[in-house]
């Protein structure tokens, strides 16, 4: 047995390599993306040659006889054959719109048994054969693109039947008891195999030779590769100590993340060195030196767990708004180990597969159930702890409920795949094991990936911007949605998906789809996303030279300039919006009837916004309020602060926002005490005690009123005398202010003169007064006999009579 990798595993790494660059390349380069190649060349396809290779294609997938590998040269001989196709159909498009409106021009084409003008006829027929020949190769090509298609799509589905088959075919179990000396038998066998390798390479000349002249170099080899696995982790270690003394916690971050990745390059930088120290041995020249040279491809997944494990389960705590923990933080140090076992479990699969490649199928299966039983174990534990904080963390009345139960659903399925994966491994469904247990290990390395790189856009985007709450910014959120966007290819990529299956995805988000008539593509998307956005950013620029510099030089007020500058918002966003369809070549008239339909609906539903809309309009062409008025309405009294399309901001006096409907500026009173001017009438009552000088009270109010700054002399300000109270005599001072807004401040200096001026002059300012008698029950009872006594009297009828006059 040779230890050379096989060649279809390494053919997968290149395969999965290449298509991460692609992947990060096609974003940026979207000149190099499918089809582009075969846009930039008008010469049509050879569509004899395309028959031929189609018919061997349909063939070939029919029979169903030809390997995985003559599959799929055939299918990406059939996709460029495609591409062209695609690449065709847009040809002489220009040409075609102009002989269209040439035919328009000709108007309407006669009804059946009507005649038109012999000239007309002719040319109507001289455009129609033009127009037939341009649409000619478009048609072919078309036919020939859906059968290229159709092709693919063959080809897919039995590529993807093949895979199905191959994982869910069983092996001897490695439960049953039966199999287990077959097991051991083939694994011996193998071994014996690479030791008789080691012993005919020991035994030629050569090779001893060869050995014996490179042992300088194979020590030089091994000493450095022993210096960088031993003590690489304390050099990573010491200068990761010498960052934290930073007193930037965002740049030491940055820089201590960088730095640990050292913890991967060295260790495999030493094993890069081991495979050159055996490769320079010779003795592994029979296998050819493939799997000594995939020695640190086959060793990395031990590195990288353990810097995952490290970043991920830190030992030193950390902030929670900075990095909230995955699993409670007196687990970490247990969650560390079980990360690097699974790393370690990783890398021994990577060997089963290179060492036990022809192995009798017993020893594969015994060993594969081996290696998932012990990731699962690992997996079911890393699961529980997950679990646990979860649901600790849902406990919490402020904690993320959205967090929470992602961490928890997480947990839930690695718990259980670590139980269902090595049971159907154990039963004998040894590649469905392997697919679920390996498959979920990988995918969590790769989200906890994902969620340290979106801590380091955090990091980036706070160091930046200088912001000390940046975790709760928009932008980094979107940075980490964005980066769990661009894992989902290479998800896909962990759970058996094939780099074709990426490459036809990709090519139908190109193509775009059709959404009632209209083709959408990213390259529509982007045309008008770019030329709405220019056509936003020039609205701004001609508002804010408006605002700024023309308007400000014009007589009108400052409503009006705010009337202008918003109508040019207006207009300006819905000629960008009509500009970048335009330019996007979307054809809305396919969605007029369904427009017309939901625009009834929509109507109803958005009738009040309608309405304030339109109200909205009236109060920036009327201008019966404008910013910096104050008014009244429905009892609320303001400064109007901002008029938009939906609603008016009135800020109170109470320092408050009200936002106001804009319909009911429309359909209620409204009081607006500084529209056209500033001046306003202000009425200060006063009352005096019964008895004060009436003329007196009257002149010392108009000195009072008279004498105050902001009091208008026209009209002149009068003082009434408006009745008699209860318990004072009540006057009014009414005078007209220049600037209304300072009237309660008026009031109070009014106030304060009048009760100086009063005092000094002797007026009295009178209070409520009552009188109270208190009458004792002696006094009572006296007034009752004399009461008494004086009715008795006049009851006489003698001294009645003598009281008559004679």
């Amino acid at each position: 047995m040779s230890l050379q990798m096989p060649v279809r595993m390494l053919g997968r790494l290149k395969t999965l390599a290449l298509a991460v660059m692609l992947a990060l390349a096609l974003p940026v380069l979207p000149g190099i993306a499918p089809g582009a190649a075969f846009a930039q060349t008008t010469e049509a396809p050879d569509y004899a040659a395309w028959d031929s290779v189609a018919k061997r294609a349909e063939e070939a997938v029919a029979a169903g006889r030809a390997s995985d590998r003559a599959i799929e040269d055939l299918r990406a001989e059939i996709v460029v054959w495609r591409d062209r196709f695609l690449a065709a159909q847009s040809g002489d498009d220009l040409r075609l719109e102009t002989l269209r409106s040439q035919m328009e021009a000709l108007g309407a084409p006669p009804a059946e048994g009507e005649t038109e003008a012999a000239d007309i006829a002719a040319r109507r027929a001289e455009l129609s054969s033009q127009m037939a020949q341009i649409q000619a190769p478009r048609i072919a090509a078309v036919e020939a693109h859906s059968r290229a298609d159709g092709i693919v799509r063959e080809i897919d589905q039995l590529l993807r039947e093949r895979q199905t088959a191959a994982l869910l075919t069983t092996a001897p179990a490695p439960l049953n008891p039966a199999n287990w000396p077959a097991a051991v038998s083939g694994a011996s066998a193998a071994f014996a195999k690479i030791g008789s390798d080691l012993s005919v390479a020991w035994a030629s000349e050569r090779n001893r030779a060869t050995l014996t002249g490179n042992l300088p170099v194979i020590g030089l080899y091994l000493v450095a590769a022993g210096l960088l696995l031993w003590r690489g982790g304390g050099w990573i270690a010491w200068l990761t100590r010498r960052l934290r003394r930073s007193d930037r916690p965002r740049s030491r971050r940055l820089a201590e993340g960088a730095v640990s990745f050292g913890q991967i390059l060295l260790p495999v930088a030493g094993t890069v060195l081991i495979s050159l120290a055996l490769d320079a041995t010779g003795m592994l020249e029979a296998g050819g030196g493939a799997g000594i040279a995939a020695l640190p491809v086959l060793t990395a997944p031990l590195f990288i767990a353990r810097w995952l494990g490290g970043w991920l389960f830190p030992a030193v705590p950390v902030a929670p708004e900075v990095a909230a923990p995955l699993v409670a933080p007196a687990k970490h140090a247990e969650a560390r180990v079980h990360v690097t076992v699974l790393g370690l479990l990783v890398a021994l699969e990577m060997w089963r597969r290179v060492l036990l490649a022809d192995a009798a199928p017993p020893t594969q299966a015994a060993v594969s159930f081996l290696l998932q039983a012990a990731a699962g174990a690992s997996l079911f534990r890393l699961g529980r702890l997950l679990m646990a904080h979860a649901r600790a963390e849902a406990a919490e009345p402020e904690a993320r409920g959205t967090r929470a139960q992602v961490i928890g659903l997480v947990g839930g399925l690695t718990a259980a795949v670590a139980i269902i994966g090595p049971i159907l491994g154990g039963v004998g469904y040894v590649e469905v094991g392997n697919a679920l247990t390996w498959s979920t290990t990988l995918s969590l390395a790769l989200l906890g990936l994902v969620l340290l790189l979106q801590r380091g856009a955090t990091d980036i985007y706070g160091l930046v911007t200088g912001d000390e709450r940046a975790e709760d910014a928009l932008v980094p959120v979107l940075a980490g949605f964005g980066l769990l966007l661009g894992a989902v290819p290479l998800l896909a990529l962990i759970w058996g998906a094939r780099l074709t299956d990426l490459g036809e995805a990709w090519t139908r988000v190109q193509t775009g789809f059709d959404m009632g008539g209209i083709r959408l593509s990213p390259a529509v998307f982007l045309t008008f996303g770019i030329v709405f956005a220019l056509g936003y950013m020039a609205t701004r620029m001609v508002q804010g030279a408006m605002r700024s510099t023309i308007l400000p030089k014009t007589k009108l007020d400052k409503g009006g300039q705010t009337a202008i500058v918003s109508g040019l918002g207006y207009v300006g966003v819905f000629l960008a919006a009509i500009i970048a369809i335009t330019a996007a070549g979307i054809d809305l008239s396919s969605l007029a009837i369904v427009a017309g339909a939901l625009s009834v609906g929509i109507g109803f539903g958005l009738q009040t916004i309608v309405q304030n809309f339109v109200s909205g309009i009236i109060l920036l062409i009327e201008r019966p309020i404008s910013e910096g008025d104050w008014i009244e309405v429905g009892g609320r009294q303001g400064i109007v602060r901002a008029i938009s399309v939906r609603a008016t901001r009135i800020e109170t006096f109470d320092r408050t926002d009200v936002i106001v409907p804009n319909a009911d500026l429309i359909a209620n009173p409204v009081t607006n005490w500084t529209r056209f001017n500033m001046s306003g009438r202000i009425i200060v009552p006063v009352g005096v005690a019964y008895g004060s000088d009436t003329r007196q009270v009257e002149r010392v109010l108009k000195e009072i009123v008279t004498a105050h700054p902001l009091v208008m002399l026209t009209p002149a300000p009068f003082v009434l005398f408006t009745g008699f109270g209860a318990s004072s005599m009540d006057f009014e001072i009414r005078a007209v202010l220049s600037d209304i807004n300072f009237g309660l401040t008026v009031k109070s200096d009014m106030n304060h003169a009048i009760a100086e001026r009063f005092a000094a002059e002797g007026i009295e300012i009178p209070f409520p007064q009552r009188d109270l008698w208190l009458r004792s029950p002696v006094t009572m009872e006296a007034d009752g006999q004399a009461k008494d006594a004086a009715q008795a009297e006049g009851d006489a009828p003698g001294k009645a009579a003598s009281a008559i006059p004679g």
